[in-house]
C-alpha cells in the first residue's frame, strides 16, 4: 500500500485515475487520425470532422490566410470484391491571385472515390486512368489523404474569376485612353 501511495503522490496531476492507477496523458499536439484502411472500408465506417487549413503543412506556401475550416467526410465501402474509400471535402481557402498578387477566396468542393489496393496492384493500375487507386495500409494517415486531395483540386495558377481581377481592371482603365499617358509625359 505504501508503494501505491508513493505512485499516487508522484503522479497526482489532474489527469490521473486514482482507482485503477492508469495515467492519462493530455494531447500535447494535434493527433493525426490514423485508420486501418481495409478494416475501415470492410466495416463501412465513417469519419467526419473539420480541420483548419493550417493543419495541412504542404498548403502553407499557397495560402494567404490559414484560418478557414475544411469539412471532411471519409466513408469506407465494399463494392464487389474491392474496398473503397469515399472522401468529400468542402470549404474555402484564401489563395494568391497570379495576375494581381491579391487575396481571393477559392471554394473547395472535392469528391473522390479511391480503391484500396496493394503496392503491386497499384503499379499495375498506374496506366489505367479510369480507376483511382491508393495503397492500403494498416496505419493510413487521413490528414495526408485530405491534403493530397486538396492539392490535386487546386488550380495550377490560381486567378480571380474573369473580369474581377484588380490588376486587369486597372490595366484596362489605363489602356482605355493611351493619349492620356502621352499628355502626362508632355507636362513633365
Amino acid at each position: 500500500m505504501q508503494v501505491q501511495a508513493a505512485v499516487i503522490s508522484r503522479y497526482s496531476l489532474g489527469g490521473f485515475d486514482r482507482v485503477r492507477l492508469n495515467i492519462y496523458h493530455a494531447r500535447l499536439m494535434f493527433a493525426r487520425p490514423l485508420i486501418d484502411s481495409i478494416d475501415f472500408a470492410r466495416n463501412g465506417r465513417e469519419l467526419c470532422g473539420e480541420i483548419q487549413m493550417t493543419a495541412l503543412p504542404r498548403l502553407g506556401e499557397m495560402l494567404t490566410r490559414g484560418d478557414t475550416l475544411l469539412t471532411y467526410k471519409l466513408s469506407g465501402v465494399v463494392e464487389g470484391d474491392h474496398c473503397v474509400l469515399s472522401l468529400t471535402l468542402k470549404g474555402d481557402c484564401h489563395l494568391r491571385c497570379q495576375r494581381c498578387m491579391g487575396d481571393f477566396i477559392y471554394s473547395i468542393n472535392v469528391t473522390s472515390r479511391l480503391r484500396l489496393v496493394t503496392a503491386a496492384e497499384l503499379d499495375a493500375l498506374d496506366g489505367d486512368d479510369s480507376i483511382d487507386g491508393i495503397e492500403a495500409k494498416p496505419q493510413f494517415d487521413v490528414l495526408e489523404l485530405i491534403e493530397d486531395e486538396v492539392l490535386l483540386g487546386l488550380p495550377f495558377a490560381p486567378k480571380h474569376p474573369e473580369g474581377t481581377c484588380r490588376a486587369l481592371i486597372e490595366n484596362l482603365q489605363q489602356s482605355a485612353n493611351p493619349f492620356a499617358i502621352l499628355a502626362g509625359l508632355k507636362m513633365k
